[in-house]
């Protein structure tokens, strides 16, 4: 293979040279990943208005919701 580039991307490579690279580098065994999650407008809402009247943050009560329902699922299997 050549070292032409796609013409939309002019700027890289077609192919790159990773020989040089360490594996592995960045990896934290233990790490945790925190995964973003996007809740729809009208739930998000929702649940912020009664975070505020508890006086929590929204992450603290979509949590507890979460867990109950996780408790709800187990106890119906």
């Amino acid at each position: 293979m050549g070292t032409q580039t796609d013409p939309l991307d002019e700027d890289l490579p077609a192919e790159i040279d990773f020989s040089g690279g360490t594996r592995g580098k960045f990896f934290r065994p233990g790490a945790t990943l925190n995964l973003p999650v996007y809740l729809d407008a009208k739930v998000q809402a929702y649940l912020a208005a009664r975070a505020r009247a508890r006086g929590i943050e929204v992450e603290q009560l979509v949590n507890e919701l979460l867990k109950k329902n996780i408790e709800l699922i187990e106890a119906a299997k």
